[in-house]
């Protein structure tokens, strides 16, 4: 056996615990107030602008975060969005659906709180 069959990964735990724990998560190159990328700023951007709190987890802080939220939903790109535990998509399924007003519906349904713009 090898050790990743034996071990649980810890990095696919703290995913699985961070969009457990908050309603809306953004992994991301850099942080919300400073993004690393520019599909990242759009998807920040696009969260500001409809109001949604989130939690931004800074994925270059370490590689093997960076490799991990790419297996873990087999997406591989960043950014990657979660709503209530629930893989969204990236930037620019992030993009079309606020685009089309889904991106607000799918946060209100699941009751996910949004501000004023």
């Amino acid at each position: 056996m090898t050790d990743q069959v034996v071990a649980i990964d810890p990095v696919h735990t703290f995913i699985a615990d961070t969009v457990k724990t908050n309603d809306v998560v953004l992994f991301m190159k850099g942080t919300p107030d400073a993004p690393r990328c520019g599909f990242s700023s759009l998807a920040v951007q696009i969260l500001d602008h409809v109001g949604a709190t989130f939690v931004g987890v800074d994925i270059l802080q370490d590689e093997a975060l960076r490799e991990g939220i790419k297996a873990y939903t087999d997406w591989p790109t960043i950014p990657q969005l979660y709503v209530k535990g629930e893989f969204v998509g990236g930037s620019d399924i992030v993009r079309e659906m606020f685009n089309a007003g889904e991106l607000q519906t799918l946060m209100v349904e699941k009751g996910v709180p949004l501000g004023q713009d």
